[in-house]
């Protein structure tokens, strides 16, 4: 595909997934969910707790945060720590939970150059990803709410975007995977440059835009309209760059997905440190539980379906458990 060609894939064209009942495969699911009235709210999960917890709560697509993923599985903050094997582990076990949910993945900068970027497009959608987003900064990247970013040119950010299209359109049985091309370019050249590389994203083929750090209603609306037809996406982070919008605010604004990459790890934070306090200074866990014993726990891992499962099989191993 010539750099200067504008992509198009009569196959992906949103049309084709405004009819019929939401599929059982995540990505084909995720572009009916885009073609279709209604904002795609996927609140940031970090583990597998987290995942049951929005499974639970009735969310209908989740989002792997980059940074919560490097929180949780190393400890560390979003300075370009994890690795894609860290990401892909992570995806994995997510996925599993319920093979129907979308699951939109963060992909940092890709990992490397084009090649690697198709082989990060791979790897994810084997793992049971539906869509994942590649951003413009630098490899050694930071999280999108931090001050001090830097960008790669315009003409990088469009490789990147290339290199996932044409790995997705080469995965047999015709994939859907979604690609979403980030730009972090806002804090750094503005917002005209911002929406300049987010449009040629889209022309490269970027199924969705992602505006990272919009500051205001007016920005994100003006991102919208410059945009349209093609979906935004915005990342709300409390006490980051972009205002507190709720679902509704960004519906109205004409966001298409709202993802809350922090959702998850920051209210675990708050409460796995009131437990260790309260622990320290009672000698007991008990208050900390608030009643939560070891079975009511695992039943919301997913206790019953595995008990079922092995019933089902025949298994006795749990008829009293």
């Amino acid at each position: 595909m010539p750099p200067s060609t504008v992509y198009y894939n009569t196959r992906l064209d949103p049309r084709n997934y405004l009819d019929g009942p939401l599929s059982t495969n995540p990505a084909t699911r995720l572009r009916q969910m885009l073609a279709r009235p209604g904002i795609v709210v996927a609140p940031g999960v970090c583990d597998g707790i987290s995942a049951r917890c929005a499974i639970e709560a009735g969310f209908d697509c989740l989002y792997q945060s980059g940074a919560a993923t490097t929180a949780s599985r190393l400890g560390q903050p979003d300075l370009a720590i994890a690795t894609i094997n860290d990401f892909v582990t992570a995806a994995e076990m997510v996925c599993s939970l319920d093979v129907t949910m979308p699951v939109i993945a963060d992909a940092d900068t890709g990992f490397g150059g084009p090649t690697m970027i198709a082989r990060t497009v791979t790897k994810y959608a084997r793992a049971g990803v539906a869509g994942l987003h590649i951003e413009d900064q630098v490899q050694t990247k930071r999280c999108g709410h931090l001050l001090g970013k830097q960008v790669v040119s315009r003409e990088e950010f469009v490789t990147r975007i290339r290199a996932a299209v044409l790995a997705r359109d080469s995965i047999p049985g015709n994939s859907d995977f979604v690609i979403i091309g980030r730009t972090d370019s806002a804090q750094v050249l503005g917002m005209d440059e911002a929406i300049i590389r987010l449009k040629l994203a889209a022309d490269a083929g970027a199924d969705v835009c992602f505006i990272e750090g919009v500051k205001t209603k007016e920005l994100l609306e003006h991102t919208v309209t410059c945009l349209a037809p093609k979906p935004v996406l915005v990342n709300v982070i409390s006490g980051g760059l972009t205002p507190s919008f709720t679902t509704k605010d960004a519906e109205a604004m004409g966001a298409k997905i709202i993802i809350f990459s922090l959702a998850s790890c920051v209210p675990m934070v708050h409460a796995v440190r009131a437990a260790m306090k309260s622990l320290k200074e009672t000698g007991t866990d008990f208050a900390a539980a608030r009643g939560m014993g070891p079975r009511e726990f695992f039943e919301v891992m997913g206790l019953h379906e595995a008990v079922s499962l092995d019933a089902k099989a025949g298994g006795s191993a749990f008829v009293s458990i």
